[in-house]
């Protein structure tokens, strides 16, 4: 049962990163510019989150998979977050709330899925 709600659980951020992805793109320029990145930023943005979207969905129907997308979850949140903090990126107020979001988004994730796991396996 816990190792199913963990499956299903990376279907919901394999949608959720999808939804997002598509906002990204239909964003474009404008959503560029209120949240401080480069334009030529968002369009591979928005394709990597849908490519990730993708292989979410593929990897919640493996459960051999899904330790992998913890670590990567995990491993985005504290990309974003670096980047967020580091100033390499020109972000606005706006900007800096949404990459926190993303952040707390895949954290949230990477935490949810890695627990359930952890219950699946029977606390190990």
């Amino acid at each position: 049962m816990w190792a199913t709600a963990g499956l299903s659980g990376l279907r919901v951020d394999g949608v959720g990163t999808a939804i997002f992805g598509v906002l990204v793109l239909a964003g474009g320029q404008r959503l560029a510019d209120v949240i401080g990145v480069p334009g030529s930023w968002i369009v591979p943005i928005g394709v990597g989150m849908l490519g990730g979207a993708v292989l979410l969905l593929v990897v919640s129907g493996r459960p051999a998979l899904p330790r992998v997308a913890v670590a990567v979850n995990a491993g985005s949140g504290l990309a974003l977050v670096g980047v967020t903090a580091s100033g390499v990126l020109p972000l606005t107020g706006p900007g800096i709330a949404f990459m926190l979001a993303g952040a707390t988004w895949v954290a949230t994730f990477a935490i949810l899925v890695g627990v359930l796991l952890r219950q699946a396996e029977g606390g190990r």
